[in-house]
């Protein structure tokens, strides 16, 4: 049988479909962090949610008893339990559970709420709810509403009043409800034969990033879909005319300053650097201050002020130049309390000497500090001053400088080994930004004194102080390549 979330997956590729119904156990369906704090948010937001519909009664079973719930359901509907949570319903080889079921009123039909853990509706939430209020109408239940509710971007904690939204989709679902037998008996078919042939293309990470991307996307080296920001039908293009790499490409093609560079460094073989370098390089003035942030991110806000999903600053790495080298500043947050006058206290002690403070990807940066200057007041011109310092190290390399392994990205992790080969993330336990902002929120929820909780937050601090640390290479490394360009130019 289908299940309303195997049927989105469907949607987006059958071959992804195929492995995750005939090899359920595949080590890429593994939960990793990320995934689990996503599946755990989604389910406290879908538990909250009641309390804003209330009055129900919950078919309290797990969705592994599945024809217990459907009893269970139909039993609750013969009572006339409204509304009804986690209804489940079962018809044309397809079962559906059901966040919230209302009674619209006497002689009235019923509407479907599904409960999203997001601050919008998305068009990939329409086909769910479809399939939902198909199988529901199959099932005999007259349905005549279908809504999406989700977070409210507006909501701020501690007013969490308006903490959802109910939009009406009513409309969309009866459009897409006219596709849906017909992709139901297309994939189920597609299910009894062998691993379906699909083509590679932006469904492999749209709406969703595809668990089984890597089996697929078996390309040559330097394809020409590695070009920076490429556009897929650009890419069509190019490989309609006979072109699968960047040595393909013709030496009269015109390209972008960043495209050339590429092309230029991968068909050399060598690191290409600008002469415009040296220039660049006078925004980075000393002393600095090499800084980087780790957030935290709760589907329901806890501190005031915070909207869901809002990106918390709950860790900081700073390496500072100083008389005697270079200084290291860290904190990191433990305990369930709001982080940001502590961080903020601490941020302004290391940066208060620094003369321009870099970042990577500096817009991320400027909003963390941004938010400190909004929840710490009595600290907002010191917080303020250290914004106008930011400077960003990512266009000074993605403008400027071009090596064959950063592969079409610019992330530092792939700027890193490349640029400083003695460097990377590769030795650590945490290695991802994702990863790190899961296991931080786990930090600040640990039990004091834990020994996981000493082994996590050790960790922690060695990823947080690689990204600073990081920095202070690559632009070591930078001023040496202009020392060398001097010389040639």
């Amino acid at each position: 049988m289908l299940s309303k979330s195997k049927f989105v997956q469907g949607l987006q590729c059958h071959k992804q479909l195929w492995w995750r119904v005939h090899e359920p156990d595949a080590p890429e369906l593994a939960l990793g962090p990320p995934v689990r704090h996503r599946i755990d948010q989604g389910i406290e937001v879908g538990t909250v949610a009641r309390g804003y519909v209330p009055g129900g009664e919950l078919i309290d079973l797990p969705p592994y008893q599945l024809d217990a719930k459907v009893s269970a359901t139909r039993e609750a509907l013969a009572r006339a339990a409204n509304p009804i949570y986690e209804a489940a319903f079962r018809a044309a080889e397809t079962y559906a559970l059901v966040d919230v079921l209302e009674q619209r009123g006497p002689g009235r039909g019923f509407g479907i709420i599904e409960v999203k853990a997001t601050n919008r509706v998305k068009e990939e939430h329409v086909p769910d709810v479809a399939l939902q209020v198909y199988v529901a109408r199959r099932a005999g239940l007259h349905v005549e509403r279908a809504e999406v509710m989700h977070l409210n971007p507006d909501c701020r904690f501690p007013d969490l009043g308006n903490l959802f939204v109910r939009e009406d989709v009513t409309a969309q679902v009866e459009t897409r409800l006219l596709d849906v037998p017909g992709e139901l008996r297309g994939q189920l078919e597609m299910l009894d034969g062998p691993l379906p042939e699909v083509a590679i293309g932006d469904h492999c990470s749209r709406p969703y990033e595809c668990p089984f991307y890597a089996r697929c996307w078996r390309l040559p080296a330097h394809h020409v879909s590695t070009l920076y920001r490429i556009a897929r039908r650009q890419v069509m293009s190019y490989e309609a005319q006979g072109y699968q790499t960047l040595r393909d490409l013709p030496t009269d093609l015109e390209l972008g300053a960043i495209h050339a560079r590429q092309v230029k460094s991968v068909t050399s073989g060598q690191i290409v650097v600008e002469p415009e370098l040296t220039n660049a390089l006078a925004e980075f003035q000393s002393p600095l201050a090499f800084l980087d942030f780790e957030t935290v991110s709760l589907a329901i806000p806890a501190w005031d002020g915070c909207r869901p999903w809002e990106m918390v600053p709950a860790q900081f790495s700073c390496h500072v130049e100083g008389r005697g080298g270079l200084r290291h500043h860290e904190w990191i947050a433990e305990g369930p309390g709001d982080p940001r006058p502590a961080l903020a206290e601490r941020l302004v002690e290391a940066c208060a000497r620094a003369r321009s403070i870099v970042a990577y990807y500096a817009s991320f940066e400027r909003e963390c500090v941004r938010q400190l200057a909004r929840a710490v007041p009595h600290l907002a011109s010191e917080l303020r001053a250290i914004e106008r310092k930011l400077v960003d190290l990512l266009p000074l390399v993605r403008n400027h400088v071009y090596h064959p392994d950063f592969g079409g990205s610019f992330s530092i992790k792939r700027v890193l080994p490349a640029l400083v080969p003695s460097l990377s993330y590769d030795n650590l336990e945490i290695g991802d930004g994702e990863t790190a902002s899961v296991e931080l929120l786990r930090l600040m929820r640990a039990a004091p004194g834990e020994q996981e909780a000493a082994n996590l937050r050790a960790a922690l601090l060695a990823y947080c102080e690689r990204d600073s640390w990081a920095m202070v290479k690559l632009l070591d490394r930078m001023r040496r390549l202009v020392g060398v360009q001097l010389e040639l130019f």
